[in-house]
């Protein structure tokens, strides 16, 4: 009931407030160096809220279609965990943030064993990617995608081509470490087939609304909303909100983390994911980026939200 109520309260503000959060598009940028998201319009911002008991709100240009990018990190990590458990997952990556931009290869090589800081930053994630299991590059792909099809409780999600080919056409860095993965041992499979299934996880399209039912799996520790039945198991929830929370919105975590206080996934597209753990689960989508590479407009908005509704874990 309690839900219920503030429910109607953030659909009376909700309104206004993207409103407002919408003119600070204009200090952000919009992603450039994948090419194909530098056409995405600066002054978007929508959001989707949705609760444990299956209300929602929506507010803004929440019929936008994005790419999940690096919110898809959070994915398959938990794949991976679900596949291989803890010891195998952390010894490929570490579980700690690094300050550095999320496309660093600095730590790669001032530390050893040359490991990936976390799951979240892209050396980690491809590593963590090189884990999922399958024939192929395409039965380890179609996995990742009807594992996010779960979680969204969407059937039709599915990769943006031209998003998913800028990104392969022009990741020169991203090849970059994934090599020099390789050379350390982290990787052991073809770097190439590894790099193709990253690309198209990034590539994934969703909406906020897609966003917030993965989420919402999250908010209630693996449970699927539409069925009551367990799909995540709760310890590997709980690995991937700790890394939302020191990790998941790049360099700038520990601001949210202050200002917010909520675990969130940022991606390049412009989308956050985030949780109120046990009440709702949260997609946000503005594609004009800060310095940090998160939503000038979406982290505004959030940050709304959990000061007028004491949302904040700390």
């Amino acid at each position: 009931m309690a839900n219920t109520i503030e429910l109607e309260q953030i659909k009376s503000l909700l309104p206004q407030w993207v409103e407002e959060s919408r003119q600070l598009a204009v200090q952000g940028k919009v992603a450039a160096y994948i090419p194909e998201l530098a056409k995405s319009p600066r002054d978007t911002l929508g959001i989707y809220i949705m609760d444990t008991a299956g209300g929602s709100v929506a507010a803004g240009d929440c019929s936008f279609s994005f790419t999940m990018q690096s919110i898809s990190k959070v994915f398959t990590l938990i794949i991976a965990l679900m596949e291989h458990g803890e010891a195998a997952v952390f010894s490929k990556v570490g579980m700690e943030p690094t300050g550095d931009n999320f496309n660093s290869m600095l730590k790669l090589e001032l530390v050893a064993p040359s490991r990936p800081f976390n799951p979240l930053i892209n050396a980690g994630a491809i590593a963590v990617t090189s884990l999922i299991g399958g024939d192929s590059p395409h039965e380890r792909s179609s996995k990742i995608l009807q594992f996010f099809r779960l979680l969204a409780g969407n059937d039709t999600l599915d990769y943006d081509l031209d998003v998913y080919q800028s990104e392969s056409d022009t990741g020169h860095l991203n090849r970059s470490l994934a090599y020099y993965l390789k050379d350390k041992g982290i990787l052991n499979d073809n770097v190439e087939d590894v790099l193709d299934i990253y690309f198209r996880h990034c590539a994934v399209k969703v909406t906020c609304s897609d966003l917030a039912r993965m989420a919402l799996v999250l908010a209630l520790g693996g449970i699927d909303p539409s069925t009551g039945k367990s799909i995540i198991p709760r310890r590997y929830v709980q690995i991937a909100k700790v890394f939302m929370t020191t990790c998941g919105m790049y360099n700038a975590s520990g601001e949210f983390a202050i200002n917010v206080g909520l675990p969130a996934k940022s991606g390049v597209s412009g989308g956050i994911l985030s949780i109120v753990p046990g009440r709702y689960g949260i997609g946000v989508v503005g594609p004009a980026l800060n310095k940090k590479g998160n939503s000038v407009a979406g982290v505004n908005l959030l940050e709304k939200l959990s000061g007028e509704f004491e949302w904040s874990l700390f």
